[in-house]
């Protein structure tokens, strides 16, 4: 079940959990607080299993007319339920009614691990086609990949 969460300190402990679960995408821990602090004021969806949240998405505004999958998690013991599809689908319809045009999402390059190559493949999956690569935005073993995706 997918919760969209407006309450400030449950979406820090939900981040919290999610990412601390996901050391192989979320283990440098300054990056890891910046989500977890800024989650705080993004719009927040929550994948709940009973009263465990498992997953969990956020959006940022990064204009007037697009809005930023800024930061997402699912468990890793829950990927491959279609959870982090469910997450999306809210995520994208709530984007559509609030007016937004595009969203867009950053990620790492396909081809240079695993996991994020896995991260790709689910991003073009539910629509998202590549925009363009920045080498050097992150750093140069971690070339940025913009994705982006109409909702019109």
């Amino acid at each position: 079940m997918i919760q969209k969460i407006t309450d400030p300190a449950r979406k820090a402990q939900i981040a919290r959990d999610v990412l601390e679960a996901l050391q192989d995408w979320f283990g440098v821990e300054e990056s890891r607080e910046y989500y977890i602090r800024e989650s705080q004021g993004w719009d927040f969806f929550a994948a709940m299993e009973g009263e465990e949240a498992v997953g969990f998405l956020c959006l940022k505004e990064t204009g007037k007319a697009t809005v930023e999958l800024a930061v997402m998690g699912v468990k890793q013991e829950y990927h491959r339920h279609g959870l982090g599809r469910e997450l999306f689908e809210a995520a994208k319809a709530f984007a559509v009614a609030a007016g937004y045009e595009f969203m867009q999402v950053k990620t790492v390059a396909m081809g240079y691990y695993e996991d994020y190559d896995r991260t790709n493949r689910f991003y073009q999956s539910v629509g998202f086609k590549e925009l363009e690569i920045f080498p050097l935005l992150w750093d140069e073993a971690n070339p940025c990949q913009i994705y982006i995706q109409s909702l019109k």
